[in-house]
């Protein structure tokens, strides 16, 4: 099973985030996201319930263990999460590891935004579980989507309809 982050490559390989299986999903169904694991236009909360919110839709998943929303909180008490273009993506520091039942995320969106830091609001968390080297895989993903479909990414702050956000994030190139 595989998730797709508008991934631009020559092979399957690099279009791709392997799930559980290490497969490539050929059905256009995945289990890293899901449709219930997008919520639109939340009502802004602050940093730390958008991150709990996030995590707990991981749990609810049975992507991760409860204690992972602590190890996510831990990683933004060390370093912001907040990556730019109105994205933040909270994740568990290293020692969660073993709270990471398989890959899994979450996007939840703000349209009037979750403020990080001065200056740093977010309009999409997407909350991150990735198991072994597939943690490493969904986070270059994610970036290279932020950087190459910055229009479309504008569209998804505000858009009311999930699978919208769904469908960018797992639309195969």
């Amino acid at each position: 099973m595989s998730v797709f982050f508008y991934r631009r490559g020559n092979s399957k390989e690099d279009a791709t985030v392997s799930g559980p299986q290490g497969n490539a999903d050929t059905n256009g169904i995945n289990d890293v996201l899901v449709l219930k694991n997008i919520l639109v236009n939340q009502k802004s909360v602050s940093k730390d319930a958008a991150i709990e919110k996030a995590g707990q839709l991981l749990v609810d998943g049975g992507y991760v263990l409860p204690e992972y929303i602590v190890a996510m909180k831990e990683r933004e008490a060390q370093l912001t999460t907040y990556i730019g273009h109105g994205v933040a993506i909270p994740h568990g520091v290293g020692v969660a590891k073993d709270k990471i039942l398989k890959s899994g995320i979450s996007v939840i969106q703000y349209p009037d935004g979750i403020v990080f830091d001065e200056d740093k609001v977010a309009y999409l968390i997407v909350g991150i579980a990735g198991k072994g080297k597939e943690h490493l895989k969904i986070l270059s993903n994610l970036a290279e989507f932020i950087i190459e479909e910055e229009e479309l990414l504008k569209e998804l702050f505000s858009t009311e309809v999930a699978t919208k956000l769904y469908s960018a994030f797992t639309r195969r190139v």
